[in-house]
């Protein structure tokens, strides 16, 4: 009764991070679950998934609701990130969980990284990204079907090749792929930040779906730890949403990067057996 407290508990808190910044909870309940629960990785990574799978379903119907997320541009780009997932969900089990902690701490310090660089040039990405007006010379018509109001989808191959190591990652280390789909649409196919993440966001649950299949088959997805972790994420998601414009989220992006460079120390020793 008290584990499931302190995971219910532990997940809301990856919850309101994730969705403050925009990451998901998924980043942090793979650390909390492998460094304070002592839960193998690869178990951990099964929990993350279901817990994704819960927070994109929950906000994958307020943004199409709201004409946020594009659905074709998602649903075509999906095939590629599902497809990558399958391939991550298999070859998971074909690495060490040393490879996969030091794998994890890699992504950790690269988010972390990434952080601090768009916190120092986040006034120059306020403006709109002039690569989105270039046009495609292949398939336009194709290429016009996945545009919005306002901007013009571009470089799909790059788009599908971004959406598939977006799916790996997801599979083999428990994240949505979120923080590298978002960058994909927005820097490399010109769609807007708030077109591109919302479309992650809806994208995400499938992707987790697609792996996590893969791990409740070979018996790694344990419900008694994936049930509360997942509702403590979901709470903690909805609550985020609600405080968000009362919080200094410069001040939390700080906080947030001190975090995951500890856990990436801490995921590093693991990798090395230390």
């Amino acid at each position: 009764m008290i584990a499931g407290l302190v995971l219910l508990a532990g997940g809301a808190a990856a919850g309101v991070f994730g969705s403050l910044l925009g990451l998901g909870g998924g980043i942090l309940i793979v650390p909390l679950l492998t460094l304070g629960f002592g839960l193998p990785l690869r178990e951990a990574v099964a929990v993350s998934l279901v817990s994704v799978i819960v927070t994109s379903s929950a906000s994958a119907g307020v943004y199409l609701q709201r004409h946020v997320a594009n659905l074709r541009l998602g649903m075509v780009l999906e095939l590629f990130s599902a497809s990558g997932a399958l391939v991550g969900g298999l070859v998971a089990f074909l690495l060490s969980e040393q490879m996969l902690a030091g794998l994890f701490a890699g992504l950790l310090i690269w988010v972390a990284v990434s952080m601090v660089c768009r916190s120092e040039s986040a006034p120059a990405l306020a403006a709109p990204a002039p690569a989105a007006d270039v046009p495609e010379p292949a398939s336009p018509a194709f290429i016009d079907t996945l545009s919005g109001p306002g901007y013009r989808a571009h470089s799909l191959p790059l788009g599908m090749a971004g959406s598939l190591f977006a799916g790996l990652v997801s599979a083999l280390l428990g994240v949505g792929g979120g923080i590298i789909k978002v960058p994909t649409m927005h820097l490399l196919m010109g769609v807007p930040l708030k077109v591109a993440t919302a479309t992650s966001n809806m994208m995400i649950g499938i992707t987790a779906t697609s792996s996590a299949v893969i791990y409740l088959l070979r018996g790694q997805l344990d419900p008694f730890v994936a049930g509360p972790t997942a509702l403590g994420v979901f709470a903690g998601a909805m609550i985020g949403t609600r405080v968000a414009h009362r919080i200094d989220v410069r001040v939390l992006r700080w906080l947030f990067v001190v975090v995951l460079a500890y856990t990436a120390f801490q995921m590093g020793q693991k990798a090395l057996g230390l």
